[in-house]
């Protein structure tokens, strides 16, 4: 009786690991989308240019992902007819949480280079297209 219990329990477990990394990457996909929406909408001349972490390491990703966080705060729509749907796409950015691996990274935001928006925005949904893979 005892082993039928750990079997369950192992099949029990193992089946929801299984679940658990399909809705991740849902979940990434739908990110990488909403990356794709802003660059379509966010402002690229005259605004302030962004740190923007580029082929980070898997120890640093979860600094990088930090990174992009605080600079989708900076950025401003192209127009001020769609700022709402802006501003709320933005958000979502924000609450994307990833885990971090515990590693330490010794690069920090400000050791990036900085770009433009839109180049800031495709590193970003480079980086997301990584951790997917």
């Amino acid at each position: 009786m005892e082993r039928m219990i750990i079997f369950c329990m192992l099949f029990f477990g193992s089946s929801m690991v299984l679940t658990a990394a399909p809705h991740k990457i849902v979940k990434y996909k739908q990110l990488l989308k909403t990356i794709e929406l802003l660059e379509t909408t966010v402002k690229d001349k005259d605004v302030e240019l962004l740190h923007t972490p580029e082929n980070p390491t898997d120890g640093c990703l979860f600094t990088a992902v930090t990174c992009f966080q605080k600079g989708t705060l900076k950025l401003q729509p192209e127009n001020s007819q769609g700022n709402a749907t802006f501003m709320q796409t933005v958000r979502v950015l924000k609450r994307f949480t990833f885990s971090n691996s515990g590693k330490q990274c010794k690069s920090s935001c400000e050791s990036y280079e900085k770009k433009t928006p839109k180049e800031f925005l495709k590193s970003f949904a480079k980086l997301i297209k990584k951790v997917i893979r």
